[in-house]
């Protein structure tokens, strides 16, 4: 029966309308990147590093997956702390290029709780809410914005007459076909997640959300100093590594302005 009902969901996966766009959220400059490693790998390093959102579509039902950086940044840039961040156009601007509005979008997904990835939810306060349980957890009870979580973006969401949420215990499949999956690879938050998308043409492809902030955090094991857990991001990324070999899949890490050719340009998509 496990086998059978395998064999449905691809069937399902292959006969899937599917498209995915990669929308440019932002921009960070910063100039030392040693947080990124607890072990000092990345010390006195400056790195520009992208903001990547994406937009699915399956049949009639849209999926918007991270939110960006704060639109107000749009046309502009600010320095802090020793990083700049910036941005070109907002998502719904950009979302208005290929004519989807954002109460077209069914669905809204986060990797994860951190700044860059949720500040432009509430353009899409009329879509379900995915998010990992634990992290929707910290969600709720956050208070003051903080520089890692500012729970206002969620505001749609909280409280009795909020929105509708699904909080993500372990992997969840959001069409209810297969064909796009959250994996739990938590450490870099209590409940981050990746997403498997799988591309009727290009085949299977993995979106990093803040598991890999670049490549080299790939191959030297790179732990951030701000992740939750250090145990959990060594699963984590093994537990990634191993689904990418056995899917054989495309591995896109937002973050990584080397990875933005491993899907078509926007408004051009990937099938």
């Amino acid at each position: 029966m496990a086998l059978s009902a395998s064999a449905t969901a691809q069937d399902k996966k292959s006969d899937a309308d599917l498209e995915m766009w990669r929308l440019d959220c932002g921009t960070l400059e910063i100039s030392d990147m040693a947080a990124f490693s607890d072990a000092h790998l990345y010390d006195g390093q400056p790195r520009t590093l992208t903001v990547s959102c994406y937009l699915i579509r399956n049949g009639d039902q849209y999926l918007l997956w991270d939110a960006g950086l704060d639109k107000a940044l749009a046309g502009t840039s600010f320095t802090q702390s020793g990083a700049t961040l910036s941005m070109g156009k907002s998502i719904e601007t950009q979302l208005e290029t290929i004519g989807v509005s954002p109460s077209e979008v069914t669905f809204t997904g986060v990797s994860h709780f951190h700044f860059d990835h949720v500040m432009q939810l509430p353009d899409f306060a009329e879509s379900t809410l995915l998010i990992g349980a634990e992290d929707w957890e910290v969600v709720k009870a956050a208070t003051d914005p903080n520089p890692l979580l500012d729970p206002r973006p969620f505001a749609a969401w909280l409280g009795e007459d909020g929105g509708q949420v699904t909080a993500i215990a372990k992997d969840h499949d959001v069409f209810g076909d297969g064909s796009v999956v959250m994996k739990a690879t938590p450490g870099h938050t209590p409940g981050h997640t990746v997403l498997l998308v799988r591309m009727p043409q290009m085949g299977n492809v993995l979106l990093t959300g803040d598991l890999y902030h670049f490549e080299e955090q790939a191959t030297n094991r790179g732990v951030p100093e701000f992740n939750t857990d250090r145990a959990d991001t060594l699963a984590s990324f093994e537990r990634f590594d191993a689904m990418a070999k056995a899917l054989d899949a495309t591995v896109v890490i937002g973050h990584d302005p080397r990875h933005l050719d491993r899907l078509p340009q926007f408004p051009e998509s990937a099938r």
